[in-house]
């Protein structure tokens, strides 16, 4: 064989191996262990393709330079068939110039375009530039490896990673790091210390949830991200994107490497075989200087106050850790993602100010905090006893946590320390919906307001009993847990009563706990929680919002008057509409208006087969179906006439509006916010 065909044969099969998956299977599934092929990559601005297989995108000998790099073929993301999801690992690599001082950063990109020409370097990292920085029509979304801080992006420091949507000013960004398995603590990772690390991001299209992992090469995969955010992509990609990344220097420069790259849109990303990446090339060290040598007697004169200075921190940081010391057992482990540190609870409430306190409740308070991400949480503090049942709690809570709807308040997560148990919350701005029909004087609702938080409140109810893994029931639905976000929708929390249990199974409790005025009459002879119960607290919570009255009125000394008799006696003197609040003035869709009325009699109906579902009450509110007529006869002997209920019932509903008393143990009740 000649020399020539001995070459040409040692050329196809070096390159054969270093053609990614996707070239030869699927487009939409690829993966790099290095870039050798340089024709397999879009390349445009600095980047250059190292002889060794290196992808770097910007190199240290130019300021103010940018360079990114593209997957040759475009990514269909939306499809009708699936919903949008997508997973991507990649080992990135920043060498600073000078320790401290490198920049700019770096971007994995999903976007339409990969003509960045026109883009800036320095802090928009070859994205944007001013003209279109924050512009929807971008169609951009990037993760940032940020080592530079920005004032003019906010951003939170000079290591940090971040969530950017056609936007350099990140969604949610988080110091850079990861989250130990071992012990749950955050470690710090800086960007630009030129050792290799590894980053992990997945997007759920199903639970519209992004997350963003990073770590060392020298660990496996933390369980807990470092950031985890709901977004709704579909809403931002295109169905046909771009992947890739980009990177930039400024004023001061670094070299930004990757390494290796997998994804798959659709599925889990390949893992990289950390053995087959190529090596960073070693930056010679600056000339060290001339060390002088100390004379015998300043040593002695320093060693008594470095002992003095070591023994000091020592004692500050023992001092410091028992502060924020918490309780973490090996079971735990596999809530990871869900469990928060209390120092960055501590932290994000200004350790626990009085003036922060949005709420009391029965169990505890409830702070307004703010995380590192600028995000404002509602953090409940309660106390427990760690020996009941706490790990059959926490499951539950974890399972709650797990509940995805735009009109429920999402349980972000717990923390635990000694004596005391802390939820935290999405922070509702406006408050419980009780304050605003009850207690505030200057903020009032019109009818529109009112009838989209009905529709809310009913559309979450219908997720809780029939659209959920699980059935849930809620059992203490009433105003003052239902809270407002910024645009006034209504969202279902205090999940402290609920209980879960299997579709086609019958929840098995005798524990009576709820609020009077809100509880079915077959719920205080029974004491058997169902459906229906949720139900009938729903039709009474349907009377408060549009007749503006409580469930339970006081009226005079001894006088107390139920809601539910209330309206029933207008509808059977063919007033009803009149039984509407006073402060709308009359404002309202006379039929929508009645509408809620009668559905409010339909599920306060004291035979609990003649209550409607969940899922028939959003057909009544939706129009897709026609409310029956009421019979024509009056309550007595007629639709609403009374049950047999005990005397013991008759005297609880005519009872004051608090909430009755919590059978379970603190511990059971600790999801209940106070407002």
């Amino acid at each position: 064989m000649s020399a020539s065909l001995i070459s040409l044969y040692f050329f196809i099969v070096l390159n054969v191996s270093f053609i990614p998956l996707a070239s030869t299977q699927d487009e939409n599934q690829f993966i790099y262990h290095n870039f050798y092929v340089e024709m397999q990559l879009h390349r445009h601005g600095l980047t250059s393709i190292r002889s060794n297989g290196l992808l770097q995108l910007t190199s240290s000998d130019g300021e103010l330079q940018a360079g990114n790099a593209f997957y040759p073929f475009p990514i269909k993301f939306n499809t009708s068939s699936r919903p949008l999801s997508f997973s991507t690992n990649f080992v990135f690599a920043i060498v600073a110039e000078e320790l401290n001082s490198g920049g700019n950063g770096m971007a994995f990109l999903i976007s339409s375009s990969t003509d960045f020409s026109e883009a800036a370097a320095g802090s928009y990292m070859g994205i944007f530039n001013q003209s279109n920085e924050g512009l929807a029509t971008n169609h951009i979304l990037a993760i940032e490896l940020d080592t530079v801080q920005s004032p003019e992006f906010k951003d939170i420091n000079g290591n940090h990673v971040g969530i950017d949507v056609n936007s350099m000013i990140s969604k949610v960004s988080a110091p850079a790091g990861y989250f130990s398995d071992t012990d749950g603590q955050f470690k710090s990772l800086f960007l630009q210390s030129g050792n290799p690390i590894q980053t992990w991001i997945e997007y759920d299209g199903a639970e519209k949830l992004l997350n963003v992992t990073l770590a060392p090469i020298t660990i496996p995969r933390p369980k807990r991200p470092l950031l985890s955010e709901t977004l709704d992509l579909s809403q931002i990609l295109l169905d046909s994107m771009n992947v890739g990344f980009s990177a930039s220097t400024g004023t001061r420069v670094s070299d930004h490497y990757v390494l290796g790259w997998s994804f798959n849109k659709g599925g889990q990303a390949e893992s990289l075989n950390i053995s087959q990446l190529p090596s960073i090339p070693v930056r010679s060290p600056p000339a060290s200087k001339a060390i002088l040598q100390p004379r015998l007697i300043i040593i002695v004169l320093i060693l008594p106050v470095v002992f003095v200075l070591i023994t000091t921190l020592a004692a500050v940081y023992y001092v410091r850790r028992k502060k924020y010391e918490e309780i973490y057992e090996d079971w735990e482990r596999e809530y990871g993602p869900q469990r928060f540190l209390y120092k960055d609870l501590y932290k994000a409430t200004k350790g626990f100010k009085d003036k922060e306190v949005i709420g009391n409740g029965g169990f505890g308070k409830v702070y307004r905090g703010v995380l590192p991400s600028n995000e404002e949480i509602a953090v409940k503090k309660v106390s427990h006893d760690s020996k009941q049942g706490m790990k059959e709690f926490v499951a539950e809570v974890v399972s709650m946590g797990r509940l995805r709807h735009r009109n429920l308040v999402k349980l972000r997560g717990y923390c635990r320390r000694k004596g005391e148990f802390l939820l935290v919350y999405d922070y509702m701005p406006n408050g419980s919906l009780d304050k605003i029909l009850h207690r505030n004087t200057e903020t009032s609702l019109n009818w529109l307001q009112r009838f989209r938080i009905i529709r809310g409140v009913a559309s979450g109810l219908l997720y809780l009993h029939e659209d959920w893994e699980q059935v849930v029931l809620h059992r203490d639905i009433k105003p003052a847990n239902v809270l407002l976000d910024n645009d006034l929708n209504g969202k279902l929390g205090d999940f402290g009563l609920a209980r879960l249990y299997d579709h086609g199974s019958t929840l098995h409790t005798t524990k009576l706990v709820g609020t009077f005025g809100y509880m079915a009459p077959e719920l205080m002879r029974t004491r058997k929680a169902s459906t229906g119960t949720d139900v009938y607290a729903f039709g009474v919570f349907m009377f408060e919002v549009a007749c503006g009255r409580r469930s339970i009125e006081q009226e005079g000394l001894t006088e107390a008057v139920n809601l539910v008799d209330w309206v029933t006696d207008y509808w059977e003197r063919g007033a009803i509409l009149e039984s509407s609040d006073p402060k709308l003035e009359g404002l309202y869709a006379e039929e929508q208006m009645e509408l809620v009325l009668k559905l409010g009699l339909f599920c306060t109906h004291p035979n609990p087969a003649a209550r409607p579902s969940m899922r028939q009450v959003m057909q009544y509110l939706d129009g897709e179906v026609m409310l029956p007529d009421i019979p024509s006869e009056g309550v007595v002997g007629g639709l609403f006439s009374e049950t047999n209920e005990s005397s013991e019932s008759k005297i609880l509903l005519a009872g004051n509006s608090n909430s009755c008393a919590h059978s379970r143990s603190t511990i059971d009740s600790a999801l209940f916010i106070g407002r």
